[in-house]
């Protein structure tokens, strides 16, 4: 069993608060010392209450899920003797009305573009089994309901 932790700090500061009218921005501190901006998302809470600058939560989420992807793809990668120079992923998350009626990422696109070197390169279908190989490994995957959807070139 491995615990992963995150503090989270909001001040309110001089600000009103029963009026609503608060600023959402806060900081998130991990145990390496890094401390990341964070705030609601300004498609959540408008400007200027959000922090547009700030990583919100749901992108934190598409983040987590394609770093994740990433890293095990990586190591498949390594595994099979592949070189790979470059990785490079512009993901989406799709917020929706889940099953439940209930606001939720209920997609997420991944759309990775991988550079490789040297003589031995993966074919497509090779490529595909390392994603969905990714993808069954991937500890954000196995821990979210949200579909993922893997769209390569």
């Amino acid at each position: 069993m491995h615990q992963y932790q995150a503090e989270i700090l909001w001040q309110r500061g001089n600000q009103a608060f029963t009026d609503n009218q608060y600023s959402r921005a806060h900081q998130w501190q991990f145990d390496g010392g890094l401390v990341v901006p964070a705030s609601s998302s300004p498609l959540s809470v408008p400007l200027p209450m959000s922090a547009a600058g700030n990583v919100d939560p749901e992108e934190a989420l598409v983040a987590a899920l394609a770093s994740c992807h990433m890293l095990f793809y990586l190591s498949f990668a390594c595994k099979r003797g592949y070189v790979i120079d470059e990785y490079k992923d512009l993901s989406v998350g799709v917020m929706s009305k889940n099953a439940k009626g209930k606001m939720a990422i209920t997609h997420i696109h991944l759309r990775p573009k991988e550079i490789y070197t040297g003589e031995k390169q993966p074919g497509r279908q090779e490529r595909e089994d390392m994603h969905h190989l990714a993808h069954e490994q991937c500890y954000i995957a196995n821990s979210i309901i949200a579909e993922v959807i893997i769209e390569l070139e």
